[in-house]
């Protein structure tokens, strides 16, 4: 699991994530708090809200390279519309934490 922090006035709300998730990757469950989805290389998606931060589990599977760099593309991008914090800027608040 993975936990993301929201850029100063970004925050979104479950609603407003999952209606994200279903623009870019398709089909979303609930189960409980947790939003599922499934998208090319990644065959599993779970995003929730974790107090004040935006918690994440996926779980890939082998595809081609151009699968692969589809899917990377595509959950920066949705990472990017819900976070407001780009694969850069993410990367080094990992690496300054």
């Amino acid at each position: 699991m993975r936990l993301y922090d929201f850029k100063r006035g970004h925050k979104k709300t479950a609603e407003e994530i999952e209606a994200i998730m279903k623009e870019m990757f398709g089909e979303v469950k609930k189960e409980g708090d947790k939003m599922i989805s499934s998208y090319k290389g990644l065959e599993r998606i779970e995003v929730w809200l974790e107090g004040k931060k935006l918690a994440a589990e996926t779980t890939s599977k082998k595809v081609d390279d151009k699968e692969a760099m589809d899917t990377l593309r595509t959950w920066n991008d949705f990472l990017f519309r819900v976070t407001g914090y780009t694969a850069k800027e993410r990367k080094k608040k990992m690496t300054k934490n």
